[in-house]
């Protein structure tokens, strides 16, 4: 997603567990590569910074992960590993870049080997752009405390992730390029497979989960044949791929423009450059995200899901009331109308009907034309191609709980939840220079209680919760989070729809050519 901020992590930090040399640990396991020491988190047995993959710096830049080499002796596993390079003004917490970045972590509650838990394997958001397993808000030991293993991957972001030229393309043995952060995902997932029940997880019960760009995430891994049996559940929080993506040779283009604004004579001049001056090239450039490849992403994912082609597991995918609070929304009435019609062209009218642009209605559609054209969107239509053309059961929410906030924050006073205010209620991380009511952390126990059951079950239901009805396209229940969890209709169903005439069109030779020749590049 575009800018997906990572400034939300300024709203939710907390202080890192500490794990002192002096802190009890647990007995070494044994992977692949080798033995591994970790450190106790009350009845929890922690690992951080595992090498799942080959550092992928010099030639193994822009390649798909190689395997991590073997080690001798017990290697420490007490830290976070380095983060991908990446700029860290936004983040907080205790981050060191390196492209030497290809690490996760593991929060085990398990007595021993032999337990065979179900297991949540979190991917960050961070707009493909940013993020890290070591940012505080992502620690996995209040989810763990709930009956699962957590795991959590690093991937490679921006140019160093996303990367796609024709020398890349030509050397692949796929003709491929540019997916190398989906590539980690999966290698992640795949040392899940291979290692996860030394730890005392269940490799045939995992459950991949993430929120932003890393929902969208989870979304092309859906429907990735190079995932097929690698989980068996999916949670997306405000994230979702059914636009369409960027095409490989257009991805290629874009490479070239880079390419050639770094003086690089060839691949080999690239891979020798430091990390820093990709960055910095990216920055200026804009950004890098995953293209259809035809092998990573078998392609268009909005037709591959009508074509019942997915991976088909249960899904739990939804969105928060006022994702676009966290945005801003447009400057002016004059510069929303004027959006409007440069996007929407033919449909321009019924947009700003839908989205009205009166004196006292413009800044708030603007901000609810972010919500459904970045997130609700892809979110609905993902859950209504996978009820139509899947066996998986399908669960839908719609997060209107607002946290407490900071209110130096520029979203302070946004009317609902805004992207990714619904974290800290899903892992349990509660900002302690912020005052949370017993209602907010008896909704994070509900929320956390209803994610690990579906990790666990397949189902929501269960604890004594409310049951959260399977979603159809037909009635639309989704599980509405207010103060309490309470089932509903989707409140924003009609903006959908309306923006499901829009993308039908778009995806006509018609609207193909208009796009072309009149929208302008951004996020809607």
């Amino acid at each position: 997603m575009t800018s997906l901020l990572p400034r939300i992590a300024l709203a939710l930090v907390l202080a890192a567990p500490a794990f002192g040399a002096t802190a009890p640990v647990p007995a070494p396991v044994n992977v692949e590569n080798g033995w591994l020491e970790g450190t106790k988190d009350g009845q929890l047995d922690v690992y951080l910074g595992i090498p799942f993959a080959a550092p992928p710096v010099g030639p193994l830049r822009w390649r798909p992960p190689e395997p991590a080499a073997n080690w001798t002796g017990v290697r420490p596993a007490k830290e976070f590993g380095n983060s991908p390079v990446q700029k860290l003004e936004d983040w907080e917490g205790p981050l060191h870049v390196s492209e030497d970045c290809l690490y996760l972590n593991v929060w085990s509650p398990a007595k021993s080997a032999n337990d065979k838990l179900p297991v949540m394997v979190w991917i960050y958001g961070g707009g493909f752009a940013g993020g890290s397993t070591a940012i505080p808000q992502y620690h996995g030991a209040a989810l763990a405390r709930h009956g699962v293993v957590v795991v959590s991957i690093n991937y490679r972001v921006g140019a160093l992730g996303f990367l796609a030229i024709p020398e890349l393309s030509s050397e692949s043995p796929h003709h491929s390029s540019g997916n190398y952060g989906l590539l980690d995902q999966i290698a992640g997932l795949n040392w899940v497979q291979r290692n996860i029940a030394a730890f005392g997880g269940d490799p045939k019960k995992v459950t991949i989960f993430g929120e932003s760009a890393g929902g969208a995430a989870v979304n092309l891994l859906a429907a990735s044949p190079l995932c097929h049996g690698l989980f068996r559940g999916a949670i997306s929080e405000s994230g979702g791929f059914m636009n369409p993506a960027q095409t490989l040779a257009a991805g290629e283009e874009n490479g070239i423009r880079f390419e050639r604004g770094l003086r690089a004579g060839s691949l080999e001049d690239l891979r020798k450059l430091p990390a820093q001056q990709i960055l910095d090239a990216s920055s200026r450039q804009g950004l890098f995200w995953p293209v259809n490849d035809g092998w990573v992403m078998p392609g268009d994912l909005y037709q591959v899901y009508k074509d019942g082609r997915q991976n088909d597991t249960n899904i739990l995918v939804g969105l928060n009331s006022d994702e676009g609070g966290l945005f801003g929304g447009p400057p002016n009435p004059e510069a929303f109308v004027a959006n409007v019609k440069a996007r929407f062209g033919p449909f321009a009218d019924k947009v700003l009907a839908e989205y009205p642009a009166g004196a006292d209605t413009w800044r708030q559609s603007g901000m609810d034309l972010m919500r459904d054209s970045a997130f609700g969107w892809s979110t609905w239509t993902w859950a209504r191609l996978q009820s139509q053309t899947g066996k998986g059961r399908v669960y839908m929410y719609y997060f209107d709980h607002v946290p407490p906030r900071s209110p130096v924050l520029p979203w302070a006073r946004a009317k609902g939840a805004v992207h990714s205010e619904e974290e800290p209620y899903v892992f349990g991380n509660y900002d302690e220079k912020l005052t949370w009511s017993a209602e907010d952390l008896k909704l994070g126990n509900d929320v956390t209680t209803y994610w690990t059951n579906f990790v666990k079950f397949g189902t929501p239901d269960g604890g004594g919760l409310p049951d959260w009805p399977n979603f159809t396209d037909a009635d639309s229940k989704v599980m509405y989070f207010t103060d309490s969890p309470h089932v509903g209709g989707l409140p924003n169903r009609a903006k959908l729809e309306l923006l499901d005439a829009v993308n039908t069109w778009r995806r006509t030779p018609e609207g193909q050519e208009w796009a072309r020749k009149n929208a302008p590049p951004g996020p809607f």
